[in-house]
């Protein structure tokens, strides 16, 4: 293969449309070598007209051709990249496949050491020698060697394009000046190539700056992964230790109600079973008292009788009362009572407040088919704006008819947090149940039990749900956030500008999944579910 490869015509194994090496060469029907980028990009600029050619014989083809990859040109490539097939050094060395050659060399073309911008030739070391040598040529450009030199070649007049016109932005020789690009802004090539290479300069030096800004910007963005990550673990180890004393507290907390409880149940139990033992006393000494009166009951001398009852002695009330009245459930409610307030304590501390630290957001989007006909949906499904004329919806039997309100797309599960910033005159923003009615009074966010909403202004708030409507005090906010446990029947509002306040907080069962809601009122309100931002809790 490399001896073959050594007189290899270079035209055989260059690619007629890119006029280099063949890379990757597929064979046409018709039987031609092309690069396979190459005549794909021939190909995609014939898409429009539905037909296919070759570029060397013209054959058409109706349907786009299938190439196959030719794997003796391939092979072939392959072998002169590694092998080189050198066979001496300096000017013995003979052109290869993939070299430029030289144009004057006659027999065997050896490889082109430079190209001339004047003569439009490549030269060898030995016929370059001129250039160095002879004063004439001493003036010539020369430049590393290329296939391209013909580019350089006006197409109209034949003669070197030593010019630019500005106008057309293309390369021109001395005489287009004077017939097609007659009145053009023209400059020489030099001059152009200078202009040009100034402002690339320029701008290779703005990309470098840019590239250090960056690379700065890297190194903070790095820096903050590795002081995040040694914070994360500093965190992580501080709570575990704050956890493993709050439980060792829970624990001992534990462990002392435990004892209060049996202490009070030992000393509860010692005192009713002292209370049965004289009880028990009681009760034998009142048997023996009634035996012996049945005894003289049943005394048939009537003297006798009258005898034995003077000398019996009176009856006795027991010592002890016989309404003995025990509560050992009341007697260990205060116990209860206080459990009970520790568990409230830290649930609501570990479902509720808890969120201010670690709120879980959710992406919510709104419903455009639930949106009223005054309200404009847009940013991708974020904002809703209330307009003063109808927009074209189509119909459909989720949009609601009476008052301003949409609904989200998804159903809100689990535990999700999400805000709502809200602009103009007032707002409303609420969960429902997706069988929520969508004509009439009770489709009203908070006007049944299918819905509960909070209605902001500049000065207030009003919580509504089932119907009934109450004041909720706190800071003025056009920001909003809410957050949902729906398993634990949680829904909390708050208000999110530059604290976390809470401004009211549901503990209900919720029955069916939710979606979020929201409701404008005049014309020119607005309302947008924002991205979370974090902050400190009041």
């Amino acid at each position: 293969m490399a001896e073959a490869g050594a007189h290899l015509n270079p035209e055989m194994s260059s690619c007629l449309i890119c006029l280099d090496p063949l890379v990757d060469p597929v064979t046409v029907p018709c039987g031609h070598v092309y690069c396979t980028s190459c005549i794909h990009t021939h190909w995609d600029g014939e898409d429009d007209n539905k037909t296919y050619s070759c570029p060397q014989c013209r054959q058409i083809f109706t349907e786009r051709p299938v190439q196959k990859k030719n794997i003796t040109f391939a092979d072939l490539m392959e072998e002169l990249k590694k092998t080189g097939h050198r066979t001496g050094s300096g000017d013995h060395i003979y052109s290869e496949v993939l070299d430029v050659t030289c144009d004057m060399c006659t027999e065997t073309r050896r490889r082109a050491a430079k190209s001339c911008l004047q003569c439009l030739v490549s030269y060898c070391s030995s016929h370059l020698q001129p250039h160095y040598d002879v004063p004439q040529f001493k003036r010539h450009e020369l430049i590393e060697p290329t296939r391209r030199l013909q580019e350089n070649i006006c197409p109209h007049h034949g003669e070197l394009m030593r010019m630019f016109c500005r106008t057309d932005q293309q390369c021109i020789c001395y005489h287009c000046p004077v017939d097609e690009h007659k009145g053009h802004d023209t400059v020489s090539a030099v001059a152009e190539r200078d202009e040009r290479q100034k402002e690339l300069e320029v701008g290779q030096r703005r990309i470098k700056a840019w590239i250090q800004e960056k690379e700065k910007d890297l190194k903070v963005l790095q820096q903050e992964v590795e002081v995040t990550c040694r914070s994360a673990d500093k965190t992580d180890e501080y709570s575990e230790e704050i956890f493993t004393v709050l439980m060792r507290l829970v624990e001992k907390r534990r462990c002392n109600v435990k004892e209060l409880i049996r202490s009070r149940k030992e000393t509860q139990v010692n005192r009713v079973k002292d209370l049965q033992r004289k009880l028990m006393q009681e009760i034998s000494e009142l048997r023996r008292e009634d035996a012996e009166l049945l005894k003289l009951l049943l005394v048939e001398d009537h003297n006798q009788f009258l005898q034995s009852c003077a000398s019996q002695p009176n009856i006795r009330k027991p010592s002890h009362s016989s309404g003995v009245s025990l509560l050992p459930l009341c007697y260990f409610e205060d116990v209860t009572a206080a459990v009970s307030e520790l568990r409230h304590h830290l649930q609501f501390s570990l479902d509720d407040d808890w969120t201010n630290t670690f709120r879980q957001p959710c992406d919510v989007t709104l419903d455009t088919n639930t949106a009223h006909k005054y309200l404009s949906v847009c940013e991708g499904g974020k904002r809703v704006t209330q307009m003063t004329q109808k927009q074209s919806h189509v119909p459909h039997p989720h949009r609601f008819s009476v008052w301003q309100q949409v609904l989200s797309r998804d159903a809100l599960t689990g535990r999700c947090y999400w805000e709502v910033e809200w602009s103009g005159s007032a707002a409303g923003v609420a969960v429902a149940y997706k069988n929520i009615k969508r004509d009439g009074a009770e489709s009203q966010f908070g006007s049944s039990d299918r819905s509960w909403a909070l209605n902001c202004n500049n000065n207030s708030y009003v919580f509504q749900h089932g119907g009934i409507s109450w004041a909720v005090s706190g800071p003025p906010s056009s920001r909003i956030g809410l957050y949902l446990d729906h398993r634990a029947g949680v829904l909390s509002f708050y208000s999110a500008s530059k604290t976390m306040t809470l401004l009211h907080r549901v503990q209900t069962t919720f029955t069916q999944p939710l979606y979020a809601g929201l409701r404008l009122y005049l014309s020119g309100d607005t309302a947008k579910f924002t991205k979370l931002t974090l902050m400190s809790a009041a």
